[in-house]
Protein backbone atom coordinates (compact mmCIF):
# COMPACT_ATOMS: atom_id res chain seq x y z
CA UNK A 1 0.00 0.00 0.00
CA UNK A 2 1.16 3.51 -0.84
CA UNK A 3 0.17 6.64 1.08
CA UNK A 4 0.99 9.89 -0.66
CA UNK A 5 0.04 13.58 -0.52
CA UNK A 6 -2.49 14.84 -3.03
CA UNK A 7 -2.30 17.67 -5.53
CA UNK A 8 -5.02 19.71 -7.18
CA UNK A 9 -5.09 17.10 -9.95
CA UNK A 10 -6.23 14.49 -7.41
CA UNK A 11 -9.24 16.51 -6.22
CA UNK A 12 -11.93 14.53 -8.04
CA UNK A 13 -10.42 11.17 -7.10
CA UNK A 14 -10.04 12.25 -3.48
CA UNK A 15 -13.63 13.50 -3.20
CA UNK A 16 -15.08 10.44 -4.98
CA UNK A 17 -13.13 8.05 -2.74
CA UNK A 18 -14.17 9.89 0.42
CA UNK A 19 -17.85 9.82 -0.52
CA UNK A 20 -17.67 6.15 -1.51
CA UNK A 21 -16.18 5.35 1.91
CA UNK A 22 -19.37 6.71 3.48
CA UNK A 23 -21.71 5.22 0.86
CA UNK A 24 -22.59 8.64 -0.56
CA UNK A 25 -22.21 10.55 -3.81
CA UNK A 26 -20.65 14.00 -4.26
CA UNK A 27 -22.94 16.93 -4.90
CA UNK A 28 -22.73 18.70 -8.22
CA UNK A 29 -20.38 21.68 -7.81
CA UNK A 30 -21.97 25.09 -8.19
CA UNK A 31 -20.52 28.59 -8.36
CA UNK A 32 -17.06 27.30 -9.12
CA UNK A 33 -17.20 24.63 -6.42
CA UNK A 34 -18.40 26.94 -3.67
CA UNK A 35 -21.17 26.05 -1.27
CA UNK A 36 -20.06 22.44 -0.88
CA UNK A 37 -19.04 21.24 2.57
CA UNK A 38 -15.71 20.01 1.23
CA UNK A 39 -14.93 22.94 -1.07
CA UNK A 40 -12.43 24.55 1.34
CA UNK A 41 -10.23 21.46 1.64
CA UNK A 42 -6.49 22.04 1.40
CA UNK A 43 -5.14 19.58 -1.15
CA UNK A 44 -1.56 19.98 0.04
CA UNK A 45 -2.68 18.64 3.45
CA UNK A 46 -4.60 15.63 2.11
CA UNK A 47 -3.49 12.02 1.76
CA UNK A 48 -4.55 9.20 -0.54
CA UNK A 49 -4.05 5.53 0.31
CA UNK A 50 -3.54 3.41 -2.82
CA UNK A 51 -3.29 -0.29 -3.57
CA UNK A 52 -0.07 -1.55 -5.21
CA UNK A 53 -1.77 -1.23 -8.59
CA UNK A 54 -2.73 2.40 -7.91
CA UNK A 55 -6.41 2.12 -6.92
CA UNK A 56 -7.50 4.64 -4.25
CA UNK A 57 -8.86 2.99 -1.09
CA UNK A 58 -8.60 5.64 1.65
CA UNK A 59 -8.41 9.34 2.36
CA UNK A 60 -7.34 11.67 5.17
CA UNK A 61 -6.87 15.42 5.29
CA UNK A 62 -6.44 18.42 7.52
CA UNK A 63 -7.40 22.08 7.68
CA UNK A 64 -5.21 24.89 8.98
CA UNK A 65 -6.97 26.38 12.01
CA UNK A 66 -6.21 28.45 15.06
CA UNK A 67 -7.39 27.02 18.37
CA UNK A 68 -8.06 29.37 21.28
CA UNK A 69 -6.40 28.06 24.43
CA UNK A 70 -7.12 28.92 28.06
CA UNK A 71 -5.75 32.39 28.70
CA UNK A 72 -6.52 33.60 25.18
CA UNK A 73 -3.50 32.19 23.34
CA UNK A 74 -4.18 31.44 19.66
CA UNK A 75 -2.37 28.25 18.72
CA UNK A 76 -2.02 26.71 15.24
CA UNK A 77 -3.90 23.42 15.07
CA UNK A 78 -4.37 20.85 12.33
CA UNK A 79 -8.07 20.12 11.95
CA UNK A 80 -8.19 16.49 10.84
CA UNK A 81 -11.06 15.61 8.53
CA UNK A 82 -11.92 13.67 5.33
CA UNK A 83 -10.93 10.39 6.97
CA UNK A 84 -12.43 7.35 5.26
CA UNK A 85 -11.60 3.85 4.01
CA UNK A 86 -13.54 1.97 1.33
CA UNK A 87 -15.76 -0.75 2.81
CA UNK A 88 -13.89 -3.30 0.70
CA UNK A 89 -10.61 -2.54 2.51
CA UNK A 90 -11.61 -2.02 6.14
CA UNK A 91 -10.07 -4.03 8.98
CA UNK A 92 -6.80 -4.29 7.04
CA UNK A 93 -4.79 -1.60 8.83
CA UNK A 94 -5.39 1.11 6.23
CA UNK A 95 -6.80 3.62 8.73
CA UNK A 96 -3.99 3.07 11.23
CA UNK A 97 -1.37 3.46 8.52
CA UNK A 98 -2.93 6.71 7.28
CA UNK A 99 -3.23 8.14 10.80
CA UNK A 100 0.39 7.32 11.63
CA UNK A 101 1.53 8.81 8.32
CA UNK A 102 -0.52 11.92 8.98
CA UNK A 103 0.64 12.42 12.58
CA UNK A 104 4.28 11.93 11.58
CA UNK A 105 3.75 14.53 8.85
CA UNK A 106 2.20 17.01 11.26
CA UNK A 107 5.15 16.64 13.59
CA UNK A 108 7.56 17.11 10.69
CA UNK A 109 5.77 20.39 9.91
CA UNK A 110 6.46 21.54 13.47
CA UNK A 111 2.83 21.35 14.57
CA UNK A 112 2.14 20.45 18.18
CA UNK A 113 -1.68 20.24 18.30
CA UNK A 114 -4.18 18.31 16.21
CA UNK A 115 -7.96 18.35 16.59
CA UNK A 116 -10.91 16.54 15.06
CA UNK A 117 -14.62 15.78 15.35
CA UNK A 118 -15.20 12.06 15.82
CA UNK A 119 -17.90 10.37 13.75
CA UNK A 120 -17.80 7.46 16.21
CA UNK A 121 -16.45 7.64 19.77
CA UNK A 122 -14.27 4.48 19.87
CA UNK A 123 -12.22 5.21 16.74
CA UNK A 124 -9.76 7.97 17.55
CA UNK A 125 -8.70 7.34 21.13
CA UNK A 126 -6.30 4.65 19.96
CA UNK A 127 -4.56 7.28 17.84
CA UNK A 128 -4.02 9.56 20.85
CA UNK A 129 -7.04 11.87 20.58
CA UNK A 130 -9.20 12.65 23.59
CA UNK A 131 -12.57 14.46 23.81
CA UNK A 132 -11.89 17.95 25.14
CA UNK A 133 -15.06 20.01 24.61
CA UNK A 134 -18.70 19.08 24.96
CA UNK A 135 -21.95 20.38 23.57
CA UNK A 136 -25.68 19.85 23.93
CA UNK A 137 -29.04 20.87 22.57
CA UNK A 138 -31.39 22.92 24.72
CA UNK A 139 -35.10 22.78 23.84
CA UNK A 140 -37.57 25.25 25.34
CA UNK A 141 -41.33 24.95 24.87
CA UNK A 142 -42.64 28.26 23.54
CA UNK A 143 -45.49 28.27 26.07
CA UNK A 144 -43.04 27.93 28.99
CA UNK A 145 -40.50 30.49 27.83
CA UNK A 146 -41.18 33.18 30.43
CA UNK A 147 -38.10 34.64 32.08
CA UNK A 148 -37.70 34.96 35.83
CA UNK A 149 -37.11 38.35 37.41
CA UNK A 150 -33.39 38.59 38.29
CA UNK A 151 -32.87 38.60 42.05
CA UNK A 152 -29.39 40.09 42.24
CA UNK A 153 -29.30 43.79 43.09
CA UNK A 154 -27.99 45.86 40.22
CA UNK A 155 -28.97 43.28 37.60
CA UNK A 156 -30.69 44.70 34.52
CA UNK A 157 -34.43 44.52 35.17
CA UNK A 158 -34.13 43.66 38.89
CA UNK A 159 -35.49 46.99 40.09
CA UNK A 160 -37.89 47.90 37.31
CA UNK A 161 -39.13 44.51 36.14
CA UNK A 162 -38.14 45.48 32.61
CA UNK A 163 -36.95 42.84 30.15
CA UNK A 164 -34.95 45.42 28.25
CA UNK A 165 -31.22 44.92 27.81
CA UNK A 166 -28.80 47.45 26.39
CA UNK A 167 -28.67 47.22 22.61
CA UNK A 168 -31.02 46.07 19.89
CA UNK A 169 -31.75 43.05 17.68
CA UNK A 170 -32.10 43.38 13.91
CA UNK A 171 -33.48 40.66 11.64
CA UNK A 172 -31.48 39.92 8.47
CA UNK A 173 -30.91 37.07 6.04
CA UNK A 174 -27.59 35.26 6.05
CA UNK A 175 -27.03 36.16 2.39
CA UNK A 176 -27.11 39.86 3.36
CA UNK A 177 -24.57 39.92 6.16
CA UNK A 178 -21.74 37.44 5.56
CA UNK A 179 -18.98 39.94 6.34
CA UNK A 180 -20.68 41.00 9.57
CA UNK A 181 -21.07 37.38 10.68
CA UNK A 182 -17.43 36.69 9.87
CA UNK A 183 -16.28 39.64 11.96
CA UNK A 184 -18.52 38.84 14.93
CA UNK A 185 -17.52 35.18 14.89
CA UNK A 186 -13.83 36.09 14.77
CA UNK A 187 -14.15 38.27 17.88
CA UNK A 188 -16.06 35.50 19.62
CA UNK A 189 -13.60 32.70 18.82
CA UNK A 190 -10.62 34.73 20.04
CA UNK A 191 -12.25 35.04 23.47
CA UNK A 192 -13.55 31.49 23.90
CA UNK A 193 -11.25 28.59 24.90
CA UNK A 194 -11.81 25.64 22.61
CA UNK A 195 -13.08 27.73 19.71
CA UNK A 196 -11.61 27.36 16.22
CA UNK A 197 -10.98 29.99 13.58
CA UNK A 198 -13.07 30.11 10.43
CA UNK A 199 -10.57 31.05 7.73
CA UNK A 200 -11.58 33.59 5.11
CA UNK A 201 -11.49 30.79 2.51
CA UNK A 202 -14.45 29.15 4.27
CA UNK A 203 -16.57 32.30 4.05
CA UNK A 204 -15.56 33.04 0.46
CA UNK A 205 -16.47 29.53 -0.69
CA UNK A 206 -19.53 29.23 1.59
CA UNK A 207 -18.08 25.94 2.87
CA UNK A 208 -19.29 24.04 5.91
CA UNK A 209 -22.65 24.35 7.59
CA UNK A 210 -25.04 27.31 8.07
CA UNK A 211 -24.65 30.17 8.49
CA UNK A 212 -21.49 29.84 6.37
CA UNK A 213 -23.16 27.58 3.80
CA UNK A 214 -25.55 29.19 1.28
CA UNK A 215 -28.53 27.39 2.84
CA UNK A 216 -31.01 30.22 3.68
CA UNK A 217 -31.03 31.29 7.30
CA UNK A 218 -32.54 34.13 9.29
CA UNK A 219 -30.01 36.07 11.33
CA UNK A 220 -30.95 37.79 14.58
CA UNK A 221 -28.11 40.32 14.76
CA UNK A 222 -27.49 42.04 18.07
CA UNK A 223 -25.96 45.51 18.15
CA UNK A 224 -24.63 47.25 21.25
CA UNK A 225 -25.72 50.70 22.41
CA UNK A 226 -23.38 52.28 19.85
CA UNK A 227 -24.77 50.19 16.99
CA UNK A 228 -21.76 47.87 16.74
CA UNK A 229 -22.64 44.22 15.95
CA UNK A 230 -21.65 42.05 18.92
CA UNK A 231 -23.64 38.84 18.52
CA UNK A 232 -25.98 36.84 16.34
CA UNK A 233 -28.25 33.80 16.25
CA UNK A 234 -28.67 31.85 13.01
CA UNK A 235 -32.03 30.09 12.73
CA UNK A 236 -34.86 28.76 10.60
CA UNK A 237 -38.39 27.52 11.28
CA UNK A 238 -39.47 24.02 10.27
CA UNK A 239 -42.99 22.67 10.98
CA UNK A 240 -43.49 25.07 13.86
CA UNK A 241 -40.09 24.38 15.44
CA UNK A 242 -37.56 27.22 15.53
CA UNK A 243 -34.08 25.73 15.18
CA UNK A 244 -31.02 27.77 16.13
CA UNK A 245 -27.82 26.69 14.33
CA UNK A 246 -25.55 28.68 16.58
CA UNK A 247 -25.58 31.59 18.98
CA UNK A 248 -22.45 33.72 18.84
CA UNK A 249 -21.57 36.37 21.41
CA UNK A 250 -18.77 37.18 23.83
CA UNK A 251 -21.15 38.46 26.51
CA UNK A 252 -23.77 36.45 28.42
CA UNK A 253 -26.16 39.41 28.33
CA UNK A 254 -26.07 39.37 24.51
CA UNK A 255 -26.75 35.62 24.45
CA UNK A 256 -29.71 36.28 26.76
CA UNK A 257 -31.02 39.03 24.48
CA UNK A 258 -30.81 36.73 21.47
CA UNK A 259 -32.50 33.92 23.39
CA UNK A 260 -35.34 36.27 24.35
CA UNK A 261 -35.72 37.24 20.70
CA UNK A 262 -36.10 33.72 19.34
CA UNK A 263 -38.18 32.56 22.31
CA UNK A 264 -40.58 35.39 21.56
CA UNK A 265 -41.11 34.27 17.96
CA UNK A 266 -44.76 33.85 17.01
CA UNK A 267 -46.32 30.68 15.60
CA UNK A 268 -43.72 28.23 16.90
CA UNK A 269 -44.26 25.47 19.45
CA UNK A 270 -40.70 25.19 20.69
CA UNK A 271 -37.19 26.53 20.18
CA UNK A 272 -34.18 24.23 19.78
CA UNK A 273 -30.76 25.71 20.56
CA UNK A 274 -28.11 23.57 18.90
CA UNK A 275 -24.58 23.64 20.35
CA UNK A 276 -25.61 25.40 23.51
CA UNK A 277 -22.72 25.82 25.99
CA UNK A 278 -23.21 23.35 28.85
CA UNK A 279 -22.47 25.97 31.51
CA UNK A 280 -24.66 28.79 30.16
CA UNK A 281 -27.22 30.04 32.72
CA UNK A 282 -30.24 30.26 30.40
CA UNK A 283 -32.13 27.47 32.16
CA UNK A 284 -31.71 29.35 35.44
CA UNK A 285 -33.00 32.52 33.80
CA UNK A 286 -36.28 30.87 32.87
CA UNK A 287 -39.18 31.13 35.32
CA UNK A 288 -39.46 27.33 35.03
CA UNK A 289 -36.05 25.62 35.07
CA UNK A 290 -37.67 22.42 33.76
CA UNK A 291 -38.89 24.25 30.65
CA UNK A 292 -35.37 23.90 29.26
CA UNK A 293 -34.82 20.27 28.28
CA UNK A 294 -31.29 19.06 27.55
CA UNK A 295 -30.62 16.48 24.83
CA UNK A 296 -27.77 15.37 22.57
CA UNK A 297 -25.30 15.96 25.40
CA UNK A 298 -22.12 14.77 23.69
CA UNK A 299 -18.45 15.22 22.97
CA UNK A 300 -17.43 17.62 20.22
CA UNK A 301 -13.80 18.72 19.73
CA UNK A 302 -11.10 16.10 20.29
CA UNK A 303 -7.51 17.18 20.98
CA UNK A 304 -4.21 15.40 20.31
CA UNK A 305 -0.88 16.65 21.69
CA UNK A 306 2.03 16.08 19.31
CA UNK A 307 4.66 17.85 21.41
CA UNK A 308 3.79 17.79 25.11
CA UNK A 309 6.17 20.52 26.37
CA UNK A 310 5.24 22.96 23.58
CA UNK A 311 1.53 22.36 24.05
CA UNK A 312 1.61 22.76 27.83
CA UNK A 313 3.68 25.93 27.71
CA UNK A 314 1.45 27.47 25.01
CA UNK A 315 -1.74 27.71 27.11
CA UNK A 316 -2.41 30.07 29.99
CA UNK A 317 -2.63 28.88 33.60
CA UNK A 318 -4.58 30.21 36.58
CA UNK A 319 -2.87 28.72 39.61
CA UNK A 320 0.74 28.16 40.63
CA UNK A 321 2.17 24.74 41.32
CA UNK A 322 4.27 21.80 40.16
CA UNK A 323 3.15 18.50 38.70
CA UNK A 324 5.13 15.57 37.32
CA UNK A 325 3.32 13.90 34.42
CA UNK A 326 4.29 10.47 33.10
CA UNK A 327 2.76 10.52 29.59
CA UNK A 328 2.40 7.40 27.46
CA UNK A 329 2.03 7.77 23.67
CA UNK A 330 1.85 4.14 22.47
CA UNK A 331 0.54 4.83 18.96
CA UNK A 332 3.39 7.02 17.74
CA UNK A 333 6.03 5.10 19.69
CA UNK A 334 5.04 1.63 18.52
CA UNK A 335 4.60 -1.53 20.59
CA UNK A 336 8.32 -2.23 21.06
CA UNK A 337 9.42 1.30 21.88
CA UNK A 338 6.31 2.95 23.29
CA UNK A 339 7.02 6.62 23.44
CA UNK A 340 6.83 7.72 27.01
CA UNK A 341 7.90 11.02 28.49
CA UNK A 342 8.08 12.18 32.09
CA UNK A 343 7.74 15.93 32.41
CA UNK A 344 7.97 18.41 35.23
CA UNK A 345 5.26 21.03 34.74
CA UNK A 346 5.98 24.19 36.72
CA UNK A 347 3.46 27.03 36.68
CA UNK A 348 4.21 30.51 37.98
CA UNK A 349 2.24 33.71 37.34
CA UNK A 350 0.15 32.25 34.53
CA UNK A 351 3.07 30.80 32.57
CA UNK A 352 4.32 27.23 32.47
CA UNK A 353 7.69 25.59 32.06
CA UNK A 354 7.71 21.93 31.01
CA UNK A 355 10.94 19.92 30.96
CA UNK A 356 11.92 16.23 31.06
CA UNK A 357 12.53 14.93 34.56
CA UNK A 358 13.50 11.80 36.48
CA UNK A 359 11.38 12.74 39.49
CA UNK A 360 8.69 10.35 40.65
CA UNK A 361 5.41 11.06 38.85
CA UNK A 362 2.32 12.59 40.39
CA UNK A 363 0.12 11.30 37.55
CA UNK A 364 0.56 8.62 34.90
CA UNK A 365 -1.67 9.02 31.88
CA UNK A 366 -2.15 8.20 28.23
CA UNK A 367 -1.67 11.06 25.77
CA UNK A 368 -5.38 10.78 24.89
CA UNK A 369 -6.27 11.68 28.49
CA UNK A 370 -3.86 14.59 28.44
CA UNK A 371 -5.75 15.80 25.35
CA UNK A 372 -9.04 15.59 27.25
CA UNK A 373 -7.82 17.69 30.20
CA UNK A 374 -5.71 20.10 28.12
CA UNK A 375 -8.38 22.79 27.55
CA UNK A 376 -9.83 22.54 31.05
CA UNK A 377 -13.11 20.95 29.94
CA UNK A 378 -12.44 17.61 31.64
CA UNK A 379 -11.21 17.46 35.24
CA UNK A 380 -8.22 15.14 35.73
CA UNK A 381 -9.91 13.79 38.87
CA UNK A 382 -12.82 12.58 36.72
CA UNK A 383 -10.45 10.43 34.67
CA UNK A 384 -8.72 9.25 37.85
CA UNK A 385 -12.08 8.10 39.20
CA UNK A 386 -12.84 6.48 35.83
CA UNK A 387 -9.65 4.43 36.06
CA UNK A 388 -7.88 6.06 33.10
CA UNK A 389 -5.36 8.28 34.93
CA UNK A 390 -3.30 6.88 37.80
CA UNK A 391 -2.70 9.25 40.72
CA UNK A 392 0.44 8.28 42.64
CA UNK A 393 -0.54 10.04 45.87
CA UNK A 394 -3.81 11.25 47.44
CA UNK A 395 -3.28 14.93 46.61
CA UNK A 396 -2.28 14.49 42.98
CA UNK A 397 -5.76 14.59 41.41
CA UNK A 398 -6.83 17.71 43.33
CA UNK A 399 -3.58 19.46 42.40
CA UNK A 400 -4.07 18.56 38.74
CA UNK A 401 -7.67 19.85 38.85
CA UNK A 402 -6.44 23.17 40.22
CA UNK A 403 -3.70 23.55 37.63
CA UNK A 404 -5.59 22.44 34.53
CA UNK A 405 -8.76 24.45 35.12
CA UNK A 406 -9.55 27.13 32.55
CA UNK A 407 -10.66 30.71 32.94
CA UNK A 408 -13.82 29.68 31.10
CA UNK A 409 -15.31 26.35 30.07
CA UNK A 410 -14.05 25.45 26.57
CA UNK A 411 -16.65 25.27 23.85
CA UNK A 412 -16.45 24.71 20.09
CA UNK A 413 -19.20 25.42 17.56
CA UNK A 414 -17.30 25.02 14.34
CA UNK A 415 -18.04 21.96 12.21
CA UNK A 416 -15.41 20.54 9.90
Amino acid sequence: MEIRPTTDKDLDVFVDTLHAAFGDFPQTPADGGGGLWWSALETDRCLLALTPDGRPIGTAGAYSFELTLPGGTLAPAAGVSFVGVLPSHRRRGVLSAMMRHQLDGLRARGEYLSVLLASEFPIYGRFGYGPATYTRQLTVARGQAAFALPRARGTAGSDTGSDALTGSVELLRSSECGEILEEVYDRYRRARPGALSRPRRWWDLRAGQPPIAPTPRHIALHRDADGVPDGYASYWVDSGILKVDETIATDDAVVTALARFVLGHDLVTRVEFKHFPPEHPLRWQLADFRAGQVSDDTDWLWVRLLDVPRALTARGWFADGELVLDVDDPFLGGPSSAERGRYLLTVRNGKADCVPTDREPDLSLDVRDLGSVYLGGTAPSTLVRAGHIHAHHPDAAALADTLFRSDRAPHCLHWF
